[in-house]
């Protein structure tokens, strides 16, 4: 009873902050991302009739008590619905910083419900398996499928799954994240999604993101890279205004973060580079380029000295088997 599985990370062009039951991680509202294609958790997951406890490894090395409990609460909640009750050995890594708002948590949980689902002989299919997976992460829930994905705020848990709105070959996007901070974040985004209702500025947001969504899905139909720059750039902007005026505030920017959003929106306005920016749940920033530009943004970036390091990717598929 053990299967490897491996699941890509995603960036939210239209990210959503707050949920409407955090015990069942539902979303305050519907998202949409890319998924990649390089930047990956890989989990393997063994249930064994001799283990007297769960056993959690994270590359390479026992896991802290707190990525642990998580993790086990996971195994708890697939094993309550298929009644095993036998104990696991869970060993996943990342091929990035964890907790660097990167979506380790999205890539993770998805890796690790494939993962769990196939040593048990689960036959779910992607809807299934998202919905799971947003139990453990909301934004696991798209990590689940490839391409261009959107995740259904809904109202239950029956209603709240991730669809794809195009495949991963549709546009040959990618993601060139700038490191300005590798470091894991203070605040991470369970804490964080608690605040939304201490701000005005969050209705604020909410009342604009039908027309952001819109405008999204639309550019993404069409291809339309300006339409989709400025929803993500504006959208970005208004979640960390959330953030940054919730009580407590949350400051993720650092100032290499301000001076990359400035370098990459002077590339779009005055050089013509098809490039926008958008940013996680952190100090670091996603650059987003068509695969054409992938090497001329790459170099533009670390000519800026702002980071010690970036990673890029492609958009990747579906999370599977390995």
């Amino acid at each position: 009873m053990k299967a490897t599985a491996r699941a890509g990370s995603n960036i939210a062009f239209i990210k959503f902050w707050g949920q409407k039951n955090e015990a069942l991680r539902i979303p305050e509202n519907n998202s949409i991302s890319m998924t990649l294609g390089e930047l990956w958790s890989q989990t393997t997951v063994s249930f064994e009739e001799d283990l007297h406890q769960d056993q959690i490894f994270f590359d390479g090395e026992e896991a802290s008590p707190s990525f642990s409990k998580r993790v086990i609460q996971h195994l708890d909640l697939i094993r309550s619905l298929t009644q095993v009750n036998l104990q696991a050995i869970v060993e996943t890594q990342n091929n990035f910083p964890m907790g660097a708002g990167i979506a380790s948590s999205a890539s993770g949980f998805a890796a690790l419900t494939v993962a769990t689902a196939n040593a048990l002989g689960l036959k779910w299919n992607q809807k299934r398996l998202s919905m799971i997976a947003r139990r453990g992460s909301g934004s696991a829930a798209r990590s689940i499928l490839g391409g261009f994905v959107e995740l259904l705020a809904g109202v239950d848990d029956d209603t709240s799954y991730a669809t794809q709105i195009k495949p991963e070959d549709h546009w040959k996007l990618c993601d060139i994240v700038a490191i300005v901070e590798a470091e894991e974040k203070e605040v991470g985004s369970s804490e964080g999604h608690q605040l939304f209702k201490t701000t005005p500025v969050h209705s604020a947001r909410l009342n604009k993101l039908h027309h952001l969504l819109a405008m999204t899905r639309s550019a993404i139909e069409r291809k339309d890279f300006m339409s989709l720059a400025k929803a993500s750039e504006q959208d970005a902007i208004m979640m960390h205004a959330v953030m940054m005026t919730s009580d407590p505030p949350l400051f993720y920017w650092e100032p290499g973060t301000i001076e990359l959003i400035k370098a990459v929106r002077n590339w779009r306005i005055n050089d013509n580079i098809p490039v926008f920016f958008t940013i996680d749940a952190g100090p670091n920033v996603h650059i987003i380029t068509i695969e054409q530009f992938r090497k001329e943004i790459e170099a533009r970036v670390l000519e800026l000295s702002l980071t010690s390091q970036i990673l890029t990717s492609s958009i990747g598929s579906s999370a599977s088997l390995v």
